[in-house]
């Protein structure tokens, strides 16, 4: 009965639009109530306790090494160097937004940021050199997901902190998924636009290319510095936050010499007012998240499951199936609150590595922001590049079967997270 009063209360309040926020606190105080324990002090002590947390500072960082990285220059030179590498080829914008996505994702970790700047970039360069303009946003879409995926990546912040689970490990376990997307991305991309008939751009000389590699020298060091410090231990996740805004900042400020005053005003406002909002979030669905344990729904939820529990792998596609559908109308970081935390003892039950579940959680979310009818991603993408909704939905779709399959291979050989994390570790 406790998981029904949850999950009524919740998607009811959600299903007469209520913001996130409001509807976790509703249904907090709703179990409360049906507990006999209604005190609005607890409410207020769990909300500060759970945003007083080290770790989601993080959170504010990221978010400005994001919005620095786009501000300073650091995104646009990213997309030059990949212009120099493949726009040659056949297809090659595409080519050059599959690779410009799979390096800004290993800087910002935010989807929409990316999505927002490769549509921004190379829509405009697509559409003048006629390219299917629906399909390249599409693909501008599904290159933005791989960002909470490959580390460093905001999600596994939330997802670790929602499900006590090891952030390090979930940024280690993740690079090998990420680059598996980005490579899926790449072989369908192939596929779609063998037919097109625009001109490929002329093939850059070396020397064009190593001046575009020496002006994003910059940038590309910075997933090296980030990466390579958390795995030998120089700084933590969160700490790694800091040292990529400061680096960006560096960076944009200094060498390119892109930031000013005014554009570093703007930056900070709109790293403050993201932040607000996810903290604010955050500390909602911990309020909710404290009284899921009180209730004991995660015990009553695995003797529901129980015959599954024998059988991980049908469980996970259980889970899977179970997020995709939420997250066709939450996005990532209330889907990642509300559920992490009653699913984990599930699958602590049934045996599974709370990392490697950690990882296809969140590439399946990933996968649900490119989905109608509310696709996140897919609303940023068609605001950016102006194209209409619908036609960006259509021509995200098969896209979304290749990430799918990527989905499946991780479901039914979990040692492709598994083997390469017991090594990094």
């Amino acid at each position: 009965m406790t998981i029904l009063v949850f999950l009524g209360t919740l998607f009811a309040t959600l299903a007469i639009g209520v913001p996130v926020a409001f509807a976790l606190m509703a249904t907090g105080i709703v179990l409360m109530s049906y507990m006999g324990i209604f005190n609005t002090q607890i409410i207020a002590q769990q909300m500060i306790t759970g945003a007083n947390t080290f770790t989601l500072l993080a959170v504010p960082f990221f978010l400005l090494a994001g919005e620095l990285m786009n501000a300073g220059g650091l995104s646009r030179r990213i997309v030059d160097f990949a212009v120099t590498c493949c726009g040659h080829i056949k297809g090659g914008l595409g080519y050059v937004a599959v690779m410009a996505a799979i390096i800004m994702a290993s800087m910002s970790g935010s989807a929409a940021a990316d999505s927002a700047a490769l549509a921004a970039i190379l829509v405009p360069m697509m559409r003048e050199a006629g390219y299917n303009v629906p399909r390249a946003a599409g693909l501008m879409a599904a290159g933005g997901i791989v960002a909470p995926v490959l580390p460093p990546s905001l999600a596994y912040i939330i997802f670790g902190v929602a499900a006590n689970v090891s952030i390090t490990g979930l940024f280690l376990g993740g690079i090998v998924p990420g680059l598996m997307m980005g490579a899926a991305l790449a072989l369908m991309w192939g596929f779609v636009a063998r037919k097109e008939t625009v001109i490929p751009l002329p093939r850059r000389s070396g020397k064009d290319r190593l001046n575009a590699a020496g002006a994003a020298i910059w940038a590309l060091f910075m997933p090296v510095i980030i990466l390579a410090g958390i795995r030998f231990g120089i700084f933590t996740p969160t700490e790694a936050a800091v040292v990529a805004a400061v680096y960006a900042l560096f960076v944009g400020g200094v060498i390119y010499r892109e930031l000013t005053w005014q554009s570093l005003y703007r930056v900070f406002v709109n790293a403050s007012k993201t932040t607000a909002i996810v903290m604010f979030l955050v500390a909602s669905a911990l309020v909710t998240s404290w009284l899921i344990t009180s209730a004991n729904i995660p015990n009553d939820l695995i003797g529901l499951v129980e015959p599954l529990i024998e059988s991980p792998q049908l469980l996970m596609l259980g889970i899977v199936a179970l997020l995709l559908v939420v997250g066709m109308v939450l996005d990532l970081a209330p889907t990642i609150l509300i559920f992490a935390p009653v699913l984990m003892p599930v699958t602590r039950a049934a045996d599974i590595d709370p990392v490697y579940f950690g990882i296809i959680f969140v590439m399946t979310t990933c996968i649900s922001l490119i989905t109608p009818p509310v696709g996140v991603v897919l609303n940023v993408v068609s605001g950016v590049s102006r194209v209409p909704f619908g036609k960006v939905a259509q021509g995200v779709l098969p896209f979304i079967a290749s990430q799918l399959f990527v989905l499946a291979l991780l479901l039914i050989f979990p040692q492709i997270v598994l083997a390469p994390l017991a090594w990094m570790r």
